[in-house]
């Protein structure tokens, strides 16, 4: 009897083990080159849901764009990378002021990290009780970093007041964060602080300024389609005509 709940007790353990192996709170994932995209998970709507980030290793450190939703994750995504590549990450842009974005720039900026997002995120987060960044980004700027170049545009309102999106035009990849969705989205996603009226408009103005990107970053979808961006023009123009023809 004693034999046959040690086996019970082992295999409840395995199993756990197992679960906790294929459903890790942190996954790091290869991008090309020196690009990595993360992952944390948080819950909405009683669904697990994934938020994707994205690194760049350089010889100077670690460029970090955005911060883990998973508030447990702060550390253990330093550490992942600290492992992985014998780097620190010395610089962090969050792209809006949502906490999937933001929640770990103190945190960070305690750590002796550069934190950065825009004045208008700023002014957000402080309105809304949120993390705010160390430094500012008063316009559209371009980055220099090692041997990366990467520059910060704000279409308009999209998602959020604030959305910016970052492209690196050499590796022509665009991290387009919670603006754009995936092709297998049917709607685009929590539309709390959004401006329904001018989303197509904006993203329009990102798919004219980066005519053609190799791959686009989504926060909270597969970015392996490269027709998100096409996709999600097309639910804001249908959702910008159902608000339209509902007022009038």
């Amino acid at each position: 009897m004693h034999r046959i709940i040690l086996g019970l007790f082992l295999l409840a353990s395995f199993s756990s083990l197992m679960a906790q192996s294929s459903n890790p709170k942190l996954r790091i994932r290869h991008l090309s080159g020196d690009f990595y995209i993360y992952t944390t998970y948080n819950t909405y709507e009683n669904e697990q849901v994934p938020a994707h980030g994205m690194y760049v290793v350089t010889g100077k450190g670690v460029m970090l764009f955005d911060t883990p939703w998973d508030t447990t994750q702060f550390q253990p995504l330093l550490d992942s990378i600290q492992v992985r590549h014998g780097k620190t990450v010395t610089m962090c842009i969050a792209t809006h002021w949502h906490g999937d974005r933001t929640a770990g720039l103190d945190y960070y900026r305690q750590r002796g990290i550069s934190t950065y997002t825009t004045e208008l995120t700023d002014a957000l987060s402080k309105k809304n009780k949120q993390k705010r960044a160390e430094f500012l980004i008063k316009n559209d700027t371009t980055f220099h970093i090692g041997p990366y170049q990467f520059e910060t545009y704000y279409p308009g309102e999209g998602h959020t007041a604030d959305n910016i999106v970052v492209w690196f035009p050499k590796e022509k990849i665009l991290y387009a964060g919670c603006l754009v969705k995936g092709v297998d989205a049917r709607n685009l996603g929590y539309l709390g602080d959004a401006n329904v009226k001018e989303y197509a408009t904006t993203l329009k103005k990102v798919q004219q300024q980066y005519k053609s990107p190799k791959v686009i970053i989504l926060s909270h979808s597969d970015w392996h389609n490269i027709n998100s961006l096409k996709h999600s023009i097309q639910l804001a123009e249908a959702l910008r005509n159902r608000n339209h023809e509902k007022h009038h």
